[in-house]
């Protein structure tokens, strides 16, 4: 069955579909020993692809649950030394973050060698939820809460459901935003300063009780709710 060349390299876990497409149009990939091109289609069983010179090989889908910790980067590989988050997981498919979390951030993240299922899941369009606990450097007033809700960033308000004050300088969030370090530029266009952020909730996925730096499979029931976002 004819599919797109960067839809087959996303379900074997090579990437994103979007960075599939890069690596496809750096020429890295070829059918049947010729340099394929962004567009075209292959047939996953007949013909013989190769990513960087490398057969792709079709992988069981995997879904996993992180409780990231401080301190580490949401990145696969990493060249300056630092913590990944793939020091902390051990699988035999090659899987990758869905979005990301900051060095300093911590709470729940997603991986898997499912390229299709993360676009959706990363995509705007679909506005999937992030829950987070922020505290701050001083306490919040009851008046920069409200403009908290009227926020804009980079000319765009952001979409915020719920904000709730847990102490005087705590506070739960729920945003539908992906953008880089943007729950921290919230507070800061406010002139406060995030000093811990935790995401607890990802879209119908709940950290719940996991242990920081732990992992698990998810199970049938979340993966269900993933799919139907």
């Amino acid at each position: 069955m004819l599919q797109r060349i960067q839809k087959i390299m996303a379900s074997a876990g090579i990437a994103s579909r979007r960075k599939c497409e890069t690596i496809i149009e750096q020429g890295r990939v070829t059918v049947n020993g010729k340099t394929s091109k962004l567009g075209e289609s292959a047939d996953p069983a007949k013909d013989k692809i190769l990513v960087d010179r490398r057969p792709l090989k079709l992988e069981k889908k995997v879904y996993i649950i992180l409780n990231k910790p401080r301190g580490y980067v949401t990145t696969v590989s990493e060249e300056h030394g630092m913590k990944t988050i793939m020091d902390l997981i051990q699988v035999n498919e090659r899987v990758f973050p869905v979005g990301r979390l900051d060095k300093d951030t911590e709470g729940i993240l997603l991986l898997t060698n499912d390229g299709e299922l993360a676009l959706k899941l990363t995509h705007p369009r679909f506005g999937v939820e992030k829950e987070y606990i922020a505290k701050l450097n001083k306490e919040i007033k009851s008046e920069d809460l409200e403009k908290i809700k009227q926020a804009t960033i980079e000319g765009r308000q952001i979409q915020i459901k719920n904000i709730n004050l847990l102490n005087s300088e705590t506070v739960q969030l729920t945003i539908h935003e992906g953008r880089k370090h943007i729950v921290k530029r919230i507070f800061e266009s406010l002139d406060y300063w995030v000093l811990s952020l935790k995401r607890i909730r990802f879209g119908p996925l709940q950290l719940d009780n996991l242990g920081r730096g732990r992992w698990r499979f998810l199970t049938n029931t979340e993966l269900r709710s993933l799919i139907k976002l």
